[in-house]
C-alpha cells in the first residue's frame, strides 16, 4: 500500500493547531521539522522550543480526500497561500521505516503503556499495554492532548463503568478504558476511517466484545460513567450540553484539544453542569476534568 505526505510551512505559534487539525482529519503519523535553516541549539530546561518557521507533515493513505484537508486547513493562519502546502507520495517501506524510527513503547501514569508493533516493555503485573500498528492508528499519544487524557485515564477507577470516547480517534482512550476493566464503551466518530481504525485496534487489543462504534447521528445516548472528548475546542463548546446530558449523576468528563487561550471559553461552556472542574496542563495544550453534581443530572436534557 502507499501513503500521501501533506506538509504546510507555518509559524511557530501556528505550529501546535495544524498538528492537531492534522491529527483530526485522521493523519497516520504528524511531524514536525525545520522549515528553514535555524538550529535549536541549548534549550532551557524542561522546555520544548520550536523553530521560528516550522514544517507540519501529515501522513494520509493516499486515496484521501485533498480537498477536504486543504479545507480543514483553512483554519491555520496563512493557510490560504498555496505555496505554504506540499505533497509528495510515500511507499510502504518508507513508512514502516519511519513508524520504527519515531516510537518507541510510552508510559502515560503509572500503568498505561502503548507498545507499537514487535516491542516489548519490561513485564510487570500492573502494567496495562495498548498495542498498535503502523496503519492502524489516528492517534499514537505522541501528541500532549492524548498524553493529557491518557494520565488523567491512569489515574482513574473505571473498572464496571460505562464510557463514551467522543471523537475517538484511533480508539485508544477507549481501548484503554476497556483495558483497564470499563463494562462497556461506546467510541463515537464522524469519520468512518476512524471507526474502522478504532474497530481494529479494539480486536488487535482483546476488547471488541466492550467496545462499539458509531458515527454521532447513531449514537444512542446513554448515561455514562465517563465522558471523555479529545477534540478541538470549537466543537467542544457545540457539544456541550449533548456531553453533559450523557453523564450519569456524579459521572467524570475529560476534555481536551484545547489551546491555552481557548480554555476559559471551554470551561465557561461546561461549568454550569459540573460540580466540580479543573485543568492540567502541557506545552501549550489543556486538559479540563470535572464530575457531575451527584444529585442531579449535569445538564439540561437537550
Amino acid at each position: 500500500m502507499a501513503w500521501t505526505e501533506i506538509s504546510i510551512s507555518v509559524t511557530q505559534d501556528d505550529a501546535a493547531l495544524a498538528e492537531l487539525i492534522l491529527e483530526e482529519l485522521g493523519a497516520l503519523a504528524v511531524t514536525l521539522q525545520d522549515d528553514e535553516d535555524n538550529p535549536v541549539l541549548e534549550p532551557e530546561p524542561g522546555t520544548t522550543p520550536l523553530w521560528p518557521t516550522v514544517q507540519v507533515r501529515g501522513l494520509f493513505e493516499r486515496d484521501t480526500d485533498r480537498d477536504r484537508v486543504l479545507a480543514a486547513l483553512g483554519a491555520v493562519p496563512g493557510a490560504e497561500r498555496p505555496d505554504r502546502f506540499r505533497w509528495r507520495n510515500i511507499g510502504d517501506r518508507d513508512w514502516e521505516r519511519a513508524w520504527l524510527e519515531r516510537f518507541a513503547p510510552m508510559q502515560f501514569g503509572r500503568q498505561l503503556w502503548i507498545v507499537p508493533g514487535g516491542m516489548q516493555i519490561p513485564f510487570d503485573p500492573n502494567n496495562i499495554e495498548i498495542r498498535l500498528d503502523p496503519g492502524l492508528a489516528f492517534g499514537t499519544g505522541t501528541h500532549p492532548t492524548t498524553a493529557l487524557c491518557l494520565r488523567w485515564l491512569d489515574s482513574q477507577e473505571v473498572r464496571g463503568a460505562a464510557v463514551v470516547d467522543y471523537g475517538c480517534g484511533s480508539g485508544i482512550l477507549g481501548i484503554a478504558a476497556a483495558l483497564k476493566g470499563a463494562r462497556r464503551v461506546v467510541c463515537v466518530d464522524n469519520d468512518q476511517q476512524a471507526l474502522e481504525a478504532t474497530a481494529d485496534n479494539a480486536a488487535r487489543n482483546g476488547v471488541s466484545t466492550i467496545i462499539e462504534c458509531c458515527t454521532p447521528q447513531e449514537y444512542q445516548r446513554e448515561l455514562a460513567d465517563v465522558v471523555m472528548a479529545n477534540i478541538l475546542a470549537a466543537p467542544l463548546i457545540l457539544l456541550a450540553p449533548r456531553l453533559l446530558a450523557a453523564l450519569r449523576p456524579g459521572g467524570l468528563i475529560a476534555l481536551s484539544g484545547i489551546l491555552n487561550v481557548q480554555a476559559d471559553e471551554v470551561l465557561a461552556a461546561y461549568r454550569a453542569g459540573l460540580l466540580e472542574a479543573a485543568t492540567q496542563t502541557e506545552q501549550e495544550w489543556v486538559l479540563i476534568h470535572g464530575r457531575s453534581d451527584p444529585e442531579t443530572p449535569g445538564a439540561p436534557r437537550e
